[in-house]
């Protein structure tokens, strides 16, 4: 037996895996003869039946989903993928798929027992794992958007790599797949799309969770569709043809595999009727393989192979459990030391508009990886707001327009910093983050949390913010749903903050997700930093990035706490407190909201005899309440007082946007009644 090398987080480790080579990158070399098909799926199976071996004894927690019985599904696509840049996304149903593509069987069963020989050191369990070009998510269709963004870098960087995206036939109920089925015909980017159609989901069959046919699903966005089953002598070969298609025509593929699952969705709750089940086991394409073989080989091969599996127990049981050496904090490491960038000059008089695009234009001009992606960027439009006008005619193909699709659009700028690119994403509208929620918390940000070595350099700009009449769906300001998404970046700016250095030091300076907010009434708002100056940075997360401001009495009988379009506001207020009540008063505008900064902000906050916080968002559960408590754990004694917009819809008659949204005259009269 060869001793192979495998790439491993967070250090390598030598594993063997018998009677199989592996190419440079460790990947296993599996043929297309019968006995390299059934050794490998044997070993895939006999691994599976370790796994809920393991759960039986009270050695793993959580659930499980095996593949025995679609073993041959599971690597037939992998095994064909044969470049060193291909990559693989996979799903809840994934450890066929994984060993196929890394052959680190000790990772996967270490990683679902929580030991520290897991591939991911026990972060991911049996549903997210990690290997080089291998990611699998437990988030049903949520890899889909990742997928077309991976093979747009792939198609961007002119490779030969392919993607293929797996899932089951339960997933197409899905919008996303259909978003990343559209985008990767439109972008005629190589995303094999493969569906392994067993019939059922957990326990609902298809015909009452599925209309229409399958096929079609693939040729109605142009893609060549294959549909294949299992248990065709001739199945691996044909799909290796179909992989081979996808990477010859550079182009988007569908394929559909017909297989049945003999075991239960999870551990145990298999309701089919036990006549179905005895079928499903009679058409084992596993067991149709072994009676192809020599009596002798078989017997060769199955002896071989439990000897391993036994071996990856013992390895396995041996590894100690994962620990932390101190509870974590956040996601957050240590920041990369980058030279500073030398910061374009913005001409004098500009305004948040203006400067943000001039910070764009230096971002594409200064890093190739940088791309601008989202609807309706193009010129002569750029953007709603016109924000990128003007980029994508000095910078082809580099600002990229999309459909509306923002979850896919998110997706695909995941898959691209990923394979290295730094994808600036705009969302039209802010009020539209919600339909890109579950791929910044279910994905974004998981994936630099669970997968060692691994950032995802995505920033998302987006304009928020009323008082233009544009009603419920078009005037929010959602800071307040995602500050809480754990390891989320929330940048808003205001006219008294440098807009390009910011945005400029979000894209090149910090490799986490960042959702960077831009208010409407603010792009036509000179940017003057007047006589504010910068509290110091300390060691909180990024305060010397995005920075916080204050101006105003060293020893104030009144703080105003205000961030984004709200300063203006505030500052109004400011004069008339002072000019009319005799009022010290200082203001302070973080330009950071998530995470908080609390050795900064909340330290000098604390020192403060009254603190009033400002903000347009719905205020119930948001920023000013986590600055409140933050406060309050502190030991702050002085008063305090928030003031947001109540929850309820944003009405389109500005009469009525009026006595919703807070103006001058209510936050004075708030902060006189509280004095």
């Amino acid at each position: 037996m060869d001793t192979y090398k495998v790439a491993r987080f967070p250090e390598e480790k030598t594993w063997e895996v018998p009677g199989f080579t592996r190419d440079e990158h460790g990947k296993p070399q599996i043929g297309l003869e019968p006995e390299s098909l059934y050794a490998y799926g044997h070993l895939i199976r006999l691994t599976e039946e370790l796994v809920l071996d393991q759960f039986s004894r009270g050695l793993v927690s959580g659930t499980t989903h095996t593949c025995i019985g679609q073993e041959l599904t599971a690597l037939s696509v992998v095994r064909a993928l044969d470049h060193p840049d291909d990559a693989v996304l996979s799903n809840h149903r994934n450890h066929g798929h994984f060993l196929s593509y890394s052959g680190d069987f000790v990772g996967l069963v270490g990683e679902i027992m929580g030991r520290e020989a897991g591939a991911c050191g026990g972060w991911g369990g049996s549903q997210h794992l990690v290997h080089r070009n291998f990611h699998s998510n437990g988030v049903q269709g949520g890899m889909l958007g990742i997928g077309a963004g991976l093979a747009l870098a792939r198609k961007l960087h002119g490779r030969a790599g392919i993607v293929a995206a797996i899932i089951g036939d339960g997933t197409l109920g899905q919008g996303l797949v259909y978003e990343a089925m559209n985008l990767a015909s439109v972008w005629k980017a190589p995303l094999l799309v493969v569906v392994e159609n067993n019939g059922i989901s957990q326990t609902t069959v298809s015909r009452d969770n599925l209309g229409g046919d399958i096929e079609a699903r693939g040729s109605a966005f142009g893609l060549p569709t294959w549909r294949l089953a299992d248990n065709d002598p001739a199945f691996c070969r044909k799909v290796a043809e179909a992989v081979s298609a996808v990477r010859a025509s550079r182009g988007p593929g569908f394929l559909v595999i017909d297989t049945r699952r003999m075991g239960p969705h999870s551990k145990g709750d298999d309701l089919r009727d036990p006549n179905e089940l005895d079928e499903i086991r009679a058409r084992d394409p596993l067991a149709a393989l072994a009676r192809q073989l020599p009596a002798d080989t078989l017997a060769t091969i199955e002896a071989r192979n439990r000897e391993f599996v036994e071996t990856v127990r013992q390895a396995a049981n041996a590894s100690p459990e994962a620990t932390l050496a101190e509870p974590p904090t956040h996601i957050f490491t240590a920041q990369l030391e980058h030279p500073l960038p030398d910061y374009p000059p913005v001409a004098a008089g500009s305004n948040v508009r203006q400067a943000l695009n001039t910070a764009l234009q230096f971002l594409l001009k200064s890093d190739q990886r940088t791309l601008l992606i989202g609807e309706d960027l193009h010129d002569p439009y750029g953007g709603a707001f016109k924000v990128t006008q003007g980029l994508s005619s000095e910078f082809p193909g580099r600002v990229i327009s999309t459909p509306i699709s923002e979850a896919g659009i998110t997706g695909s700028a995941i898959g691209l910093s990923l394979d290295g690119y730094l994808p600036i994403v705009e969302i039209m509208f802010a009020d539209f983050l919600s339909l890109c929620l579950d791929q910044l918390l279910n994905h974004a940000v998981k994936f630099p949390g669970m997968f060692a070595d691994t950032s995802v350099p995505i920033v998302i700009r987006t304009p928020c913010g009323g008082r233009r009449g544009y009603g419920p769906t078009h005037s929010q300001s959602p800071e307040h749903l995602f500050t809480s998404v754990p390891g989320l970046t929330v940048v808003y700016g205001s006219h008294r903050h440098n807009a390009a250095e910011l945005l400029i030091d979000a894209v090149l300076r910090w490799h986490y997700p960042v959702l960077f907010l831009e208010h409407k009434l603010l792009y036509g708002e000179k940017m003057d930093p007047a006589d504010y100056v910068t509290l110091p940075a300390t060691d909180d997360v990024a305060t010397h990035l995005f920075p916080t401001l204050r101006r105003g009495a060293n020893e104030p009988d009144l703080t105003l706490v205000s961030y984004g379009g709200m300063l203006t506001m505030t500052e109004a207020v400011a004069n008339r407190l002072e000019n009319e009540e005799e009022l010290e008063v200082e203001i302070v505008s973080p330009s950071l909201l998530s995470p908080l900064p609390r050795e900064s902000l909340i330290k000098h906050l604390a020192t403060r005899e009254c603190v009033v916080v400002i903000e347009e968002s719905h205020h119930d559960f948001g920023v000013s309440a986590e600055i409140a408590a933050a406060l309050l754990e502190s030991g702050f004694k002085g008063q305090f007082l928030r003031i947001g917009t109540p929850p309820v819809p944003i009405a389109s008659a500005r009469s009525l946007e009026r006595s919703i949204i807070p103006d001058e005259q209510s936050i004075i009269e708030q902060i006189l009644d509280l004095f």
